[in-house]
């Protein structure tokens, strides 16, 4: 799996074609900027192994894991934002009644610290049972789960904590996230991990060692067992000195995160590419293996200021205003205590809300497994960049040597385009939806703005469609008129336009492409770029926004519907088009209720939830549903039980049977 580029390790190498292009490289590893000196976040990444490169960090099985790592969560559901599933780890506790809670402030890491010293003494509630739930962030190849009692001191009732061990308990394990941890959001039932590694229902070691076949874990659950001995008596004996895990080899997952990095003027982008080197750790020693089960995967954004993030405070009226980042973090209080559970009201002084920047910030892109190819990037001179080492083998890993980045100045400002059905240019939802695998016409209009004189400007343009298109016509000018095309290439995923005359600066008209084509996918983006036929300039990818007032999708999204919607699913209602997940009771839950007819028995149900840029965020299994009215519900949460962030979301019902899937969507928005 040795991807090895084009580039031979310059940070930035200047191309000049005979169009007098300038194409420069950006890089990130090698003789580029080091790995080490520009991160925010890593988890399971050895800097120190070779010098200049990336790769996961080898786990010895004599030592305690839980100790080295850091930043523990004592939340179930982490609310930091951009908080991205496995990137810390956590443990939380659960006790009787069902009240999900932590520990006051750092006390949570006086389980996982490695001191044998610090303890939490048990809880004072009258519970008969509590449980501990571990999350490494990411699954680990282990071997071995122990705990211990603390070596001196005294419980409340003065017996020396080291004879105060757990008299009965089960020990469970998972590899990934377990459908009981969903479950949980609604169900606070006590729920064991998918394997039980050991359940005693009498114990007596004040220091227990459990040995299991080594397999990958990532979530490992403690429960807490009733004797005769305590029920009923309100005593809880038991208390936890540390937690300990043993784990050998390479993790199955190791992640890695840039800074924001400033390239220093704002640039296209073009191809990304990286060079990978495969490993085995054999006897001790890592040797390079072609055949080694593991690869990297990468994830991009860009932006065109310095913080991909919105911040807000909440106004005398509790509405939600923008400040900056440093009045947000530095003189503006979380409206939480540490230890509540209840949102407080919305009032001057609190933190309200932080969202994604969508003006001016791409989405992380969907991860890139293969090197060479074009960066989904926009324009920008902002750049933020996410790896993931993955490992199928507990000794087989891969070394990440460079990673670098195509760059060349715009064409132009900020070209925007907008795509709708031509019968049905302002759809009453706000967004296009066709019937799939059926032929049409769609229009595709496109509006540049220049900012200087160096903005060259662009002679063609290449809209994706995903199947193949059929050219109707273009139009220029204002008004639009309806002109003939320089040239037409109608590719097989494509439509490639070559106007008639050169967009620049000086010479700047809105155009519109008519065209037909099939769409075959349910969520589908018609994506666009510009690009100047006489040079070697990078193609400038097109931004989706409102340019013309006749079209009212401010979109390049299309979503596909299949035709049987209308005569199977019916009556789609939402108890509000408003969630507010905040925990205060009111739209904390969407009720999303709907009539299936024409059925001839159950079928499988699916409730998914998508971005505007057609990612699936959540994907929930209803069960089998037949017909007749219908009733579900939505927290909010994404498929890692996070809460999504502020915006709009379209909520989809998938009904599938043997031969076709039946879809219905409708938006909702979030507000915090």
């Amino acid at each position: 799996m040795r991807a090895c580029g084009w580039l031979s390790g310059l940070l930035t190498v200047l191309v000049i074609s005979p169009g007098g292009a300038e194409i420069s490289i950006w890089q990130l590893g090698g003789s580029g900027l080091a790995w080490s000196e520009h991160d925010t976040n890593q988890v399971f990444v050895d800097f120190a192994a070779i010098s200049g490169a990336l790769q996961p960090r080898y786990l010895i099985g004599e030592r305690n894991l839980l100790p080295q790592l850091d930043n523990w969560s004592p939340l179930k559901f982490p609310r930091e934002l951009d908080y991205v599933d496995g990137s810390r780890p956590r443990i939380w506790v659960a006790a009787d009644g069902f009240f999900w809670f932590q520990r006051a402030g750092l006390l949570v890491d006086l389980w996982v610290d490695g001191d044998s010293t610090s303890y939490v003494p048990p809880g004072s509630l009258s519970a008969e049972s509590d449980w501990y739930t571990i999350d490494i962030g990411v699954p680990v190849p282990a071997d071995q789960f122990g705990f211990f009692t603390p070596p001196r001191g005294f419980t409340g009732d003065g017996r020396p904590l080291r004879e105060d061990v757990f008299d009965a308990f089960e020990v469970s394990i998972s590899e990934e996230t377990d459908p009981v941890l969903s479950k949980e959001r609604t169900d606070r039932d006590y729920h064991p991990l998918e394997t039980v590694i050991a359940y005693r229902p009498q114990n007596f070691d004040p220091a227990v060692k459990i040995d299991f076949p080594k397999q990958y874990v990532r979530f490992i659950r403690f429960k807490r067992l009733i004797t005769d001995r305590t029920r009923g008596s309100g005593v809880r004996l038991g208390t936890i000195g540390d937690f300990e895990l043993f784990a050998r080899g390479i993790p199955k997952r190791a992640f890695y995160t840039t800074a924001v990095i400033d390239l220093g003027q704002e640039v296209n982008f073009g191809r990304v590419s990286w060079s990978a080197t495969p490993m085995r750790v054999v006897d001790g020693a890592a040797v390079e293996t072609p055949d080694a089960q593991a690869s990297v995967k990468v994830e991009m954004r860009s932006g065109r200021d310095e913080d991909p993030n919105v911040y807000h405070e909440f106004t005398d009226e509790g509405e939600e205003v923008v400040v900056l980042r440093q009045r947000f973090e530095q003189e503006l209080k979380p409206p939480d205590s540490d230890n509540s559970t209840v949102v407080q009201e919305g009032k001057p002084g609190l933190r309200a809300s932080v969202s994604h920047d969508r003006e001016n910030w791409t989405y992380w892109s969907f991860p890139l497994a293969e090197a060479g190819i074009q960066a989904p990037l926009e324009r920008g001179r902002y750049l933020q960049v996410r790896v993931t080492l993955e490992s199928q083998a507990f000794a087989d890993f891969v070394r990440l040597d460079s990673l670098w980045l195509e760059r060349s100045p715009p064409l132009a400002g900020p070209v925007r385009g907008e795509v709708a059905r031509l019968d049905d240019p302002r759809p009453t939802r706000g967004f296009t939806q066709v019937e799939l695998g059926k032929l049409i016409d769609f229009s595709y209009d496109l509006k540049a703005e220049f900012s200087g004189a160096d903005q060259r400007g662009f002679d063609a343009v290449r809209i994706r469609t995903g199947s193949r298109p059929v050219f109707r016509h273009l139009e220029l000018g204002e008004p639009l008129a309806e002109v003939a095309p320089a040239r037409v290439a109608e590719e097989e995923e494509a439509l490639v336009v070559f106007l008639p005359q050169r967009v620049t600066g000086g010479s700047n008209v809105p155009m519109r492409v008519v065209f037909s084509t099939e769409v075959f996918l349910f969520a589908n983006t018609f994506t666009a770029e510009v690009f100047d036929t006489g040079s070697e300039d990078l193609p400038q990818q097109v931004e989706a926004g409102d340019v013309s007032p006749e079209v009212g999708t401010n979109s390049l999204q299309i979503w596909g519907v299949s035709g049987e919607v209308g005569q199977v699913i019916a009556e789609l209602r939402f108890s509000s088009g408003v969630m507010t997940p905040n925990g205060d009771g009111v739209n904390d839950q969407l009720a999303i209720e709907y009539s299936l007819f024409r059925l001839p028995g159950a079928v499988p149900v699916e409730l998914n939830v998508y971005r505007l840029d057609g990612a699936r965020v959540a994907r929930i299994e209803v069960g089998r549903q037949g017909a007749g009215l219908q009733r579900i519900f939505w927290d909010g949460r994404d498929g890692d039980g996070h809460l999504l962030w502020l915006g709009i979301y379209l909520v989809e019902i998938s009904l599938k049977s043997e031969r076709s899937t039946i879809r219905h969507l409708q938006p909702v928005s979030i507000v915090y």
